[in-house]
């Protein structure tokens, strides 16, 4: 299932729901639903199983978490059951971290497997007396060819395949070599086991495909205790069988080994077997999923690991600040389609912004910060305004916000020489700090080099927020902090880091990296509200965005906080 397989996986099978086309519901409900409608309608199973099967070779990425709600959700809405089990076949790539950090994502993600947590490799036991099984009937033999000559004597798409001259063993001899594999006699690579099936099939997975190979090499879990591992295509339908999965749903690019699927099944003579069905991959569009060129970001210092917030790797999306509901709210603006389609990132980016503009506090935040100085206000003095939590969400209520004589405001809010229709302060000007008075630029302070470091202004204490003042207005209204009071953060505004205008991939395969993919701001001020803020924790700030504390940085003496997301969309939902 998951063999580099999952972009962002939907949808898509072309046999196992072509009975069920003309049910009748079918336009409330997705063709696996139908398929599992059906099953249980006609009594081919009464408790419905499904399972998520990484392999633990990298980090999960977003089109992972689609398969784990997609999996999970079958099972909750069908009263049935969710497994998590790790595809561990092939030690050569696997490590107990990417166990663990797949555990967390699943958890976090919402897949509730409980206590229904597996292995293959649990299974070598009863994957080796399959083999057995096979050979005993005639369905397996050892075969010596080198890997050239296999597909050498594989054929084509075009052209049939030939027998190899190990196929007409006899069933002991082939139990000899078998179990001598076992046992280590053997080196890596001089001998396989292949099922006997038909070299002359229009379909290349079913010409006798390998299902065991000799790999000397430490499994994660099973240790040296294996030297012999079983293929892929082998092991998958024997754990699903064994675990009682009722549909096996994976991506399309498997529906041509779903004979084969069917085929070990059978001949290891299952009851009640699994069925598998294929969805379609939709794919999110200017990023980067393919484990192999994240792990030469992280190996090249490019990424500082494979939770970097610039990826989508499910650790990556938390670290910034994406919500489980967010990225389920996503899944479902997908929907269930049954053609491969692709999607803008910028419908996961509306998502996140849908899921925390009505539960987030909005707080004030200078990201590139000048002082500004209240000439006439009273040095000593700090007064506490009221400010809404969410001007969208009452419910939030409000909070005390520090205001004193010298604040800081966002340098792009004043102009010594301001265009047309520019509302925010500039010499002469009045505008409104946000949540307190109207003041009035009287003056400014420049450097040797012209760049503005203080501006001076004058308040009209007759004007402030909440007292009924209707003397006069103004058109511009700009956010501050108190510079007494200010919390100092580093901000990180994070861009695709990829260069969409070039596509993903270069012509030699490497990565069209995106020079400005972040942008690192050491000198942030924030209001104090935050100043207790801990790993996740997330806010609009007024004006920037929406913003996380980052997971792996912070710290409760020196905050870093992650951009999640600006506050303008270009996706429109329909």
């Amino acid at each position: 299932m998951d063999k580099e397989g999952i972009g962002l996986e939907l949808n898509s099978n072309t046999n196992n729901d072509t009975d069920v086309q003309s049910d009748k519901e079918s336009t409330s409900k997705n063709f696996i639903e139908q398929i599992i409608e059906k099953d249980i309608r006609e009594g081919n199973c009464t408790t419905v199983m499904t399972r998520f099967p990484p392999e633990p070779n990298g980090y999960l990425h977003i089109g992972h978490a689609k398969s784990i709600l997609l999996n999970n959700g079958l099972a909750k809405k069908y009263g049935g059951k969710f497994n998590l089990r790790f595809d561990d076949t092939n030690p050569t790539k696997e490590k107990t971290e990417f166990v663990e950090s797949i555990i967390a994502d699943v958890k976090w993600i919402g897949g509730e497997f409980e206590d229904r947590l597996f292995f293959a490799s649990d299974y070598f036991e009863q994957m080796y007396e399959g083999a057995i099984k096979l050979i005993k009937k005639g369905k397996a033999y050892v075969c010596e060819l080198t890997p050239e000559e296999i597909r050498e004597y594989r054929g084509t798409l075009t052209e049939p395949g030939k027998n190899s001259p190990y196929r007409d063993r006899t069933i002991e001899e082939n139990l000899e070599l078998f179990v001598a594999m076992k046992n280590g006699e053997y080196p890596d690579g001089s001998k396989v086991l292949r099922a006997k099936i038909d070299m002359a099939s229009p379909n290349i997975n079913m010409r006798d495909p390998i299902i065991y190979r000799i790999a000397r090499m430490t499994h994660h879990n099973t240790g040296d205790k294996w030297c012999i591992y079983p293929m892929y295509d082998f092991a998958h339908p024997i754990e699903d069988a064994i675990e009682g999965v009722t549909h096996s749903i994976c991506t399309l690019e498997f529906e041509d080994h779903r004979p084969l699927y069917d085929w070990v099944v059978k001949e290891l003579e299952y009851v009640n077997p699994p069925k598998q069905i294929e969805f379609a991959k939709m794919y999110l569009t200017n990023v980067i999923t393919g484990k192999r060129y994240i792990k030469k970001l992280v190996e090249e210092g490019i990424v500082d690991g494979w939770d970097d917030p610039r990826l989508v790797s499910i650790s990556a999306l938390r670290r910034r600040g994406f919500t489980p509901e967010s990225i389920k709210m996503f899944m479902e603006l997908c929907g269930v389609s049954k053609s491969q389609s692709s999607v803008d990132y910028s419908m996961l980016e509306y998502c996140i912004r849908e899921d925390l503009k009505l539960k987030k506090s909005r707080v004030m935040a200078v990201l590139d910060p000048v002082k500004l100085v209240i000439t006439n206000y009273p040095k000593d003095q700090t007064e506490y305004v009221d400010v809404p939590n969410n001007q969208e969400n009452e419910a939030m209520g409000l909070r005390k916000v520090p205001f004193s004589r010298e604040l800081y405001i966002d340098r792009q809010d004043f102009m010594i020489e301001p265009p047309k229709k520019y509302f925010r302060l500039y010499p002469g000007n009045e505008v409104r700090l946000m949540h307190a008075y109207f003041v009035t630029c009287t003056d400014y302070i420049t450097d040797a080099s012209g760049k503005v470091t203080e501006i001076h202004c004058t308040y009209d204490p007759e004007t402030k927020s909440g007292s009924g003042f209707t003397g006069r207005k103004v058109k511009g209204t700009i956010h501050w902090v108190s510079a007494r009071a200010a919390v100092k953060a580093e901000v990180r505004l994070y861009e695709n880091i990829v260069d969409e205008e070039k596509g993903v991939y270069k012509e030699d395969g490497s990565v069209n990296l995106n020079p400005n993919s972040i942008t690192v701001l050491k000198e942030c001020y924030i209001e104090p509200s935050v100043e207790s803020a801990k790993a996740y924790d997330s806010y609009q700030f007024l004006r920037h965005g929406y913003f996380c504390v980052d997971s792996k940085d912070s710290k409760p003496e020196q905050l870093v906080f992650n951009r999640i997301v600006s506050l303008k969309s270009s996706y429109k939902p329909e």
